[in-house]
């Protein structure tokens, strides 16, 4: 392993939690000893919550998504925003009547939903200060957070790398070293419109994949010579057929594309440009390389694992766990039809039996994808009948943890299931 990895987190919400049951995945499929295979990771919006996840903790890299995992089973949506019916309409009044005026107090940005529970859950279960420790020791040769700053519309991404990374500064896209906090990933995260932005130093920023037209470069710039890659958009056609198209789309509907648009679409046009070049450079040596003025051009070997269900399907079967009031908030504004309810669900549906499904899925992709994967790491195969069957490595499952349980969990970094 001394080619060094990147490990690529797109962001999409309650959808990253499909990227903790790869890394479930990836982690039995690599030796137990294992560290940290990842010496660069990115992450954007919720994968930026993930990659903090796996950087921001000790130990091996099975206990680190062991207890990635554990948080997000147990996950709800009164532990990510405010799910009480009179604080969401106050909300959406006050964005409604700040459109109407054109203007508004400019002191509190606004947004549908109140995301302040997600910053004491992160504030609780991320050891910011492992980042340092592992930098130092060499474990880690860089981590980058992608936001977007609202002022003037560039994609920015915080840093903490080893001192010879240096920044970087491309055609609307900018770099920023600096220690990275709780506020970095509740900017990144601050899904459009339902969360609220986020000041840093003197800029409102939103969610890092606002604008991010290249989510691969942030990992090349800070050393990774090939990448792993975990998407959110299913690997078949990203539109869902829609039994009824002479209805008019609801206005979730609408935001459901808009957030397709946002998430899904930009890593998979950077990837086929990666896979261009690679294309270009592959058949030249370094000397024809240099003549042609390349020199620091090279091929990118990259793995991309994704889901090979639809994820906006899956949110529809789980609409129940949705809590009450928001369940009636969403059926008043239409978002809960038998068509087109869930894009958007998919992306705000923090509930346990939804997480749990994705994890699951991402689990089962990993291993359908299982000498791939090995061959990537170059690990060779166990011999056989040491394998694990996946129904017995994923039975069991409990819900409903208690923040008392969860924060115990976490500070063992275990918990009672084999998730």
């Amino acid at each position: 392993m001394s080619v060094k990895t990147g490990l690529i987190l797109a962001g999409g919400g309650a959808r990253a939690a499909y990227q903790v049951g790869v890394l479930r995945g990836v982690a039995e499929l690599l030796p137990p000893s294992i560290q940290q295979p990842f010496p660069v990771i990115t992450g954007t919006s919720a994968g930026a919550i993930n990659a903090l996840g796996l950087a921001g903790r000790s130990g091996s890299f099975r206990s680190r998504t062991r207890a990635l995992a554990a948080v997000w089973a147990s996950l709800d949506s009164d532990e990510v925003y405010r799910t009480d019916a009179q604080g969401v309409i106050r909300n959406a009044f006050r964005m409604l009547w700040a459109l109407l005026r054109g203007s508004h107090d400019g002191q509190r940005p606004l947004a549908l939903l109140d995301n302040s529970p997600l910053r004491k859950l992160l504030t609780d279960i991320i050891e910011f200060e492992r980042v340092d420790a592992a930098i130092a020791k060499g474990e880690l040769e860089g981590l980058g957070i992608t936001a977007m700053n609202y002022t003037n519309g560039h994609s920015t991404t915080f840093f903490q790398a080893q001192e010879h990374v240096q920044s970087w500064t491309r055609a609307h896209r900018r770099s920023a070293p600096c220690k990275l906090n709780v506020d970095h990933l509740m900017a990144s995260s601050a899904l459009p419109t339902l969360f609220p932005s986020v000041r840093l130093d003197k800029h409102f920023f939103g969610d890092g994949a606002l604008r991010q037209s290249r989510p691969l470069s942030p990992a090349i710039r800070l050393g990774a010579e090939r990448l792993f890659i975990i998407g959110v958009s299913e690997s078949a056609d990203d539109f869902e057929k829609d039994p009824h198209p002479e209805v008019a789309p609801t206005i979730p509907q609408v935001l459901g594309q808009m957030l397709n648009a946002v998430f899904l679409d930009s890593i998979q046009t950077d990837l086929e440009s990666l896979q261009r070049i690679n294309a270009l450079v592959a058949p030249l040596n370094q000397k024809q390389l240099k003549s042609a003025g390349l020199g620091n051009m090279r091929v990118i070997d990259t793995l991309v694992i994704s889901p090979s269900r639809s994820l906006s399907e899956l949110a529809r079967e789980h609409i129940s766990e949705l809590p009450r009031s928001m369940r009636w908030f969403l059926q008043k504004t239409g978002s809960i039809k038998t068509t087109g309810s869930g894009g958007a669900l998919s992306y705000i549906l923090f509930e346990p039996g939804y997480c749990q499904r994705l994890m699951q899925l991402g689990y089962d992709d990993t291993m359908a994808q299982a000498d791939a994967v090995r061959t990537f790491f170059n690990v060779a195969a166990p011999p056989q009948g040491q394998h694990r069957s996946t129904q017995s490595q994923h039975r069991g499952v409990t819900t409903g943890h208690s923040s008392l349980t969860k924060r115990w969990l976490h500070l063992i970094g275990r918990r009672r299931t084999n998730l």
